[in-house]
C-alpha cells in the first residue's frame, strides 16, 4: 500500500530570521523514508504545492511532518512538527483525511513558542494500489508488519502534477522469475482467491502485483486501457483537453536548442511516438540495452498522459552499466506546443537515491521558411533534483552536466540524420520574404481629413458659425448703446456675453485642429523605407500594428506615433489619425554598426502639434542580451507607463539582426581594442566562449574581451571574477556553494571614478561604477548603495593587475556608451588634471612637462633608414627584442595620428634575468620626422604593470636619430630619459636610478645588435 501526501501551504508561521521572516520548507518522515519539499524564502505564508507518495508497511507507524527554517550556515531551525497516525487515514471515509488545515505543534511541552502556525494538508491512500493489496480482505491488512526481506522503496516527488503509481511496484526481477513458470502462476491463483492469515509475510502480498513480464507484452500489444488506441488519437485527446496552458519555462540548464525543417506535430510524433524508430537508433549509437517503452496512459488525478520508459545505459570508462527509470509527462500538447517533462532515475549509482534527473522537451513553432515548409524549434533543459541532502552535491551535478552533454550531442547527431535542420541562410531570405510581404496602406489627405474631422466639437462649431451667419444676414444692426461706438459692438446682455465665449472656444480648438492636421500631414514617416548604410550589425524593424493604445483629451482615440532608438539613432513612424488600434506597415532600418546592439527603447506618443510636449502612450525595452533574436521575428511587446498598463496596450513588431561582415567581426574589435588599450587582447576558444554565454545567459555573438579576479565591496568584500565583453560588464562568485552572479550594460553606466587605496580597501585602488538613474535594477543585488538620485554604485577592488583592468574598463566604456563630444570632454579634463599620456587615447598630452636628460649618445655605422628599421615592427625589431630579454613581443602598425606624426602600441613582458618580477610593459610610441627632413625624431612613454609600485609612474623615452655629415652610412643618435611621478613616494630616487641603469644596458645591446645585423648583410 502506498499513500499520498500533498503538502499545499502554511499560515501563520513564527518568524525566525533577524528581519522578520523565515526561510521554511517541510520534512517528512514514515519510518526509514525520508523526504522535503523546496525552500520558500522570506515568506511567513509559504506555498509548496507538492506531492509525496510512501510504501505503508505497518498500519501502527506514524507520519511525521515537519516545518523547519533553513539556515546557511548553521543547523536549520525547527518551527513545528505534526504527528498523523496511519490507522487514523486507513479507519476514515474513502481512506482520505481531505484536505485541511493542521495546526502545528512544538518539539516539546517546555518550549516558549506554542503557537507555531498551521499546514494545509491533503493525506490519502492511493485507492489503485490500495485494492491491488488487499484483494478483498481488510483484515489482513491491520496486520501488515515489515519484513526485512523487501525493500525500502524511496519516495517519488512530482513537480508537475499527481504523482502515477500504475505498474511501477512490478519491477522486481525475482518475481518474474517466479511467474515465468506455470507452478509460479498457479500459486498466483491461490493467494489471489484464497483467505490470506494474519502471518502473511508482505512477499507474499506483492506476488499479486503484476509481473514485469507483461511489460513488453503492453508495449507490442494495444493495452484494454488504452481508450485513445493510437498515438494520433490520444494527441488529439490532449488538445482537446488543453485549455490554453501557459508554455513551461526551460530549466537551468540548455542542452539543445535547434530549429528542423519539420512541423511540432511530426517533430513530437517522432521523438515520442511508440512506433517511432528513432528511440531503437539512438539507443543503438549510446548503446543502450533493454529498452522497454511503456504505453501513454491517462492519469486518472491529474488528467495528464505520462509513460514509464526503462533502459540500461551503457557501461563508460568511470561507471559502470546501470538501470534507469525514466517517467515521461505531458505538459502541454494543443496541436502547436508540445511540452514532455521527464524524470529519469537511477537508483544503482551510488547516491542514486538522493536525486532525479529532470528534462523538458519543449517543442514550438518555428518561423515559416521561404519555401512554404514548417519548421520547429526544440529546445530540450535539463536540472538536478536532489530528494535528499547530500555533501556529494556538487560532484553529482558536475558528472551529470558532462554525461548529459555527452548524450545529447549524439542525439542531436542522430536526429539531424532523420530530420533536416533549418541553415541560418534560409532564415536570411525569409526575412525578405516577410518584409516584401508588408505594404504601408495609402490613404489620400481628404479621406483622412474627413476621417479626422468627423468629430462632435468640429461638427458643433460648423453648425454654429451657419447659424450664426444666418443670424447676421437676418438681423437688422442695433442701435449704438452704452459704451459702443462706430465699429465696436459689445454684448448687450450676459447671454450674449456667453454665446460669444462659447463660439470664441469652439473656434480656437476647431483652429488648433487644423493646425495639428496641417503639421502632422507634414510628418508622414520619412523614416520608412529608407535603406541602411554600411558594413556590419544591420537592424530591421518592422512595425506592423498596435492594439489597444490609450486615448488622450476628449475623444476616445489618439493620434499615435511610435519612435525606435538604438546606439543613440532614432527612426519615427508616421502619424495614426484618430486610432486606438492603428495599423503601420511599416519598415526602418537602422545603419550598419560596428558592435551588435544592446537594447532597442520603443515609445509611442500621442501628437499634439509640432511645440507642444508629446504626450507618452507608453513605452518599451528589448534587450538583445536577454532575448533570443529568433523570438523576435515575429511577436507582440507590452507597454509599460500609467496610460498603457491601464489599457494593456501592445505593439505587434518584426525585428531581424543581420551581420554583414562574418566572422572577422570578433577579430576586427578586438584589433580597434587593442588601441585603445594598449595592450594586446587574445580571441579567446569557443569552449570559453560558450561557458561565458552560458553564465550569464547570454546570446551566441557574445563574446568574451577579458576577466580579472578582484573584489566586488559590499558590507563584506566577494572574491570573483570580473568578466567583460562588448556590451556588457558582469561578475561571478561561488563562495561555500552561493552564487553571485549579475551583469548589467556598457550603456547603463553614467560615470566610472576612481578612489585612492585605504586601509579598508587593503591598500588597492576601487573602480566606483555608478549608473543612470533607473538603470541595471536585475543588478542592484550587487552594488555597494543606491544615492539619493536612484543611482546604483558598483564598487570593484583588489585587482592582480589594476592598470590593465582600469585601462580595459575605460576603453569599452567609451567605446560603447559615449558620444564623440564625451570622449573629447574626458581628453580635456585628463589633459588638465594628470598633465601625462592618456593611455585610452593614445596621445600625448603634456610631454614637454616632464623633465628630460640626455642619457645617451653615439655614432653608429648604419644609415638612418636601418637604423628606423628597430621601430617598424620587422625581422629587426624581432631580434632587438630577444636580445634585450623582451618576451611576447607584439606591436601594432603605425597610423597617421595628425600631420607628419604616427602612432603605434607595444605589449612586451620582461624576461626573468632582466627581472625577477617578469613584468609586463605597455608602450605608445609616437615617431614624426626632424625640421631639416635629415632624421627622426620617437617618443615612447612606457608604464610597467606587475612590479611593486608600477602604477606609481611613467618611463618617457626620447629618441633623435639623425645623419652624421662626417661619415657615409652613419647616424647620431641621442637618448633622453624622464620620469613623470603619478603618485609621490620616498623611493623615487631608487627607482629613478634602477630603471636609467636597466636602461642604459638595454641601449647598448640593442645598439650592438643593430650594428652587427648591419655587417651580416
Amino acid at each position: 500500500m502506498k499513500i499520498l501526501v500533498r503538502v499545499m501551504e502554511a499560515r501563520n508561521l513564527p518568524p525566525t530570521d533577524s528581519n522578520g521572516l523565515s526561510d521554511p520548507y517541510v520534512k517528512l518522515q514514515l519510518g526509514r523514508q525520508k523526504s522535503k519539499t523546496k525552500v520558500v524564502k522570506k515568506s511567513l505564508k509559504p506555498c509548496w504545492g507538492e506531492e509525496f507518495t510512501f510504501k505503508v508497511e505497518d498500519l501502527h507507524e506514524e507520519l511525521l511532518i515537519s516545518v523547519l527554517d533553513e539556515d546557511k550556515y548553521f543547523n536549520d531551525e525547527f518551527v513545528g512538527q505534526l504527528r498523523v497516525p496511519i490507522g487514523q487515514v486507513f479507519d476514515a471515509d474513502n481512506k482520505s483525511l481531505g484536505t485541511a488545515w493542521y495546526p502545528l505543534q512544538p518539539k516539546n511541552k517546555k518550549s516558549k513558542n506554542r503557537d507555531c502556525g498551521e499546514i494545509l494538508l491533503s493525506i490519502s491512500f492511493c485507492l489503485k494500489n490500495l485494492s491491488t493489496d488487499l484483494n478483498g480482505d481488510v483484515s489482513h491488512v491491520s496486520h501488515l508488519r515489515k519484513d526485512s526481506d523487501v525493500r525500502t522503496e524511496s519516495p517519488s516527488r512530482s513537480s508537475s502534477g499527481p504523482v502515477t503509481l500504475e505498474d511501477v511496484a512490478s519491477s522486481k526481477e525475482d518475481k518474474s522469475c517466479v511467474q515465468k513458470t506455470f507452478a509460479g502462476r498457479i500459486a498466483q491463483m491461490f493467494n489471489k482467491n484464497s483467505d490470506t492469515n494474519p502471518t502473511t509475510s508482505s512477499r507474499e502480498t506483492d506476488l499479486s502485483e503484476p509481473p514485469e513480464t507483461s511489460k513488453p507484452e503492453i508495449y507490442n500489444n494495444k493495452s484494454e486501457d488504452e481508450s485513445s488506441g493510437t498515438f494520433e488519437e490520444t494527441m488529439k485527446m490532449m488538445e482537446s483537453r488543453d485549455q490554453g496552458s501557459e508554455i513551461p519555462s526551460n530549466l537551468s540548464g540548455v542542452l539543445l536548442d535547434q530549429l528542423y525543417v519539420i512541423s511540432p506535430a511530426e517533430l513530437n510524433s517522432l521523438l515520442f511516438s511508440p512506433n517511432s524508430s528513432f528511440p531503437k537508433l539512438l539507443a543503438e549509437l549510446q548503446g543502450t540495452t533493454e529498452l522497454q517503452q511503456g504505453s501513454w496512459k491517462f492519469d486518472k488525478d491529474s488528467e495528464n498522459l505520462k509513460r514509464v520508459v526503462t533502459y540500461t545505459k551503457a557501461a563508460t570508462r568511470l561507471v559502470k552499466a546501470v538501470k534507469a527509470t525514466e517517467e515521461q509527462t505531458y505538459l502541454k500538447a494543443d496541436g502547436k506546443v508540445f511540452a514532455v517533462f521527464c524524470s529519469v532515475s537511477t537508483p544503482d549509482v551510488m547516491y542514486g537515491s538522493t536525486f532525479k534527473t529532470e528534462l523538458l522537451h519543449c517543442i514550438t513553432p518555428g518561423p515559416e521558411l521561404p519555401s512554404g515548409q514548417q519548421s520547429s524549434r526544440l529546445v530540450i533543459s535539463w536540472r538536478m533534483n536532489f530528494v535528499q541532502s547530500t555533501m556529494m552535491k556538487g560532484m553529482i551535478e558536475n558528472g551529470a552536466r558532462q554525461g548529459l552533454k555527452d548524450s545529447f550531442d549524439q542525439f542531436a547527431t542522430v536526429l539531424s540524420q532523420n530530420v533536416k535542420p533549418v541553415d541560418s541562410k534560409d532564415l536570411g531570405s525569409n526575412k525578405e520574404k516577410v518584409l516584401a510581404s508588408l505594404h504601408a496602406e495609402p490613404q489620400s489627405d481628404w479621406k483622412l481629413a474627413v476621417q479626422y474631422f468627423a468629430n462632435f466639437s468640429v461638427v458643433s462649431t460648423v453648425f454654429m458659425g451657419l447659424y450664426v451667419l444666418v443670424h447676421l444676414w437676418l438681423a437688422t444692426p442695433s442701435t449704438i448703446q452704452g459704451l459702443e461706438f462706430v465699429g465696436l459692438d459689445l454684448p448687450d446682455s450676459i447671454g450674449e456675453f456667453i454665446v460669444c465665449g462659447v463660439l470664441v472656444l469652439q473656434a480656437e480648438r476647431v483652429l488648433g485642429l487644423i493646425s495639428r492636421f496641417t503639421q502632422a500631414r507634414m510628418q508622414k514617416g520619412s523614416d520608412h523605407g529608407v535603406k541602411a548604410q554600411g558594413d556590419g550589425w544591420l537592424l530591421t524593424v518592422a512595425l506592423i500594428e498596435g492594439c489597444n493604445l490609450a486615448a488622450v483629451g476628449a475623444s476616445a482615440f489618439s493620434d499615435p506615433y511610435v519612435v525606435f532608438t538604438c546606439n543613440g539613432k532614432t527612426r519615427t513612424s508616421s502619424i495614426k489619425f484618430q486610432k486606438s488600434n492603428p495599423r503601420w506597415n511599416e519598415i526602418f532600418e537602422f545603419d550598419a554598426m560596428d558592435e551588435p546592439p544592446s537594447v532597442l527603447d520603443v515609445e509611442v506618443y500621442d501628437f499634439d502639434g509640432p511645440f507642444d510636449e508629446a504626450t507618452s502612450l507608453g513605452h518599451a525595452e528589448i534587450n538583445f542580451l536577454k532575448t533570443n533574436i529568433q523570438d523576435l521575428a515575429d511577436f507582440w511587446v507590452p507597454l509599460q507607463g500609467k496610460l498603457a498598463l491601464a489599457c494593456q496596450s501592445k505593439l505587434h513588431l518584426r525585428i531581424f539582426l543581420d551581420n554583414t561582415r562574418g566572422g572577422n567581426v570578433v577579430k576586427a574589435y578586438l584589433s580597434k581594442m587593442e588601441k585603445e588599450v594598449g595592450k594586446k587582447i587574445n580571441v579567446r576558444s569557443p569552449q570559453t566562449n560558450s561557458t561565458f554565454q552560458k553564465l550569464f545567459g547570454l546570446p551566441p555573438e557574445e563574446f568574451l574581451i577579458n576577466d580579472f579576479t578582484c573584489h566586488l565591496k559590499r558590507k563584506m568584500p566577494l572574491q570573483g571574477r570580473l568578466f567583460l565583453s562588448p556590451r556588457i560588464i558582469g561578475f561571478h562568485a561561488n563562495l561555500f556553494g552561493h552564487r553571485t552572479k549579475f551583469f548589467f550594460l556598457w550603456e547603463d553606466i553614467e560615470e566610472i571614478h576612481i578612489v585612492p587605496p585605504t586601509l579598508s580597501s587593503m591598500g588597492s585602488p576601487i573602480i566606483v561604477m555608478t549608473l543612470r538613474q533607473g538603470r541595471g535594477m536585475d543588478a542592484r543585488h550587487g552594488a555597494k548603495m543606491q544615492d539619493e538620485g536612484g543611482r546604483l554604485k558598483f564598487h570593484f577592488q583588489s585587482f592582480v593587475s589594476f592598470n590593465v583592468a582600469h585601462r580595459t574598463i575605460m576603453a569599452l566604456w567609451k567605446a560603447r556608451s559615449l558620444s564623440p563630444e564625451q570622449k573629447v570632454q574626458i581628453v580635456e579634463e585628463e589633459s588638465e588634471t594628470k598633465g601625462l599620456q592618456t593611455e585610452e587615447s593614445g596621445s600625448f598630452l603634456g610631454l614637454e612637462d616632464v623633465s628630460m636628460s640626455e642619457v645617451f649618445s653615439s655614432v653608429l655605422s648604419v644609415p638612418t633608414s636601418f637604423f628606423m628599421e628597430m621601430f617598424n615592427g620587422g625581422e629587426l625589431e624581432r631580434k632587438v627584442a630577444e636580445k634585450t630579454g623582451c618576451l611576447n613581443y607584439s606591436s601594432s602598425p603605425w597610423e597617421l595620428e595628425k600631420g607628419d606624426i604616427y602612432e603605434r602600441q607595444i605589449y612586451f613582458e620582461f624576461d626573468k634575468q632582466v627581472s625577477h618580477f617578469k613584468g609586463k610593459v605597455t608602450s605608445t610610441q609616437q615617431k614624426s620626422p626632424l625640421p631639416d627632413r635629415n632624421g627622426w625624431l620617437v617618443e615612447e612613454v612606457t608604464t610597467l604593470h606587475g612590479v611593486p609600485l608600477g602604477d606609481f609612474f611613467n618611463v618617457h623615452v626620447r629618441y633623435q636619430v639623425e645623419d652624421f655629415p662626417s661619415k657615409q652610412k652613419a647616424c647620431q643618435i641621442k637618448v633622453f630619459f624622464g620620469m613623470a611621478w603619478l603618485k609621490s613616494t620616498r623611493l623615487e630616487k631608487r627607482i629613478t636610478q634602477n630603471i636609467l641603469q636597466n636602461l642604459e644596458e638595454r641601449l647598448k645591446d640593442s645598439f650592438s645588435t643593430v650594428e652587427k645585423d648591419f655587417t651580416t648583410i
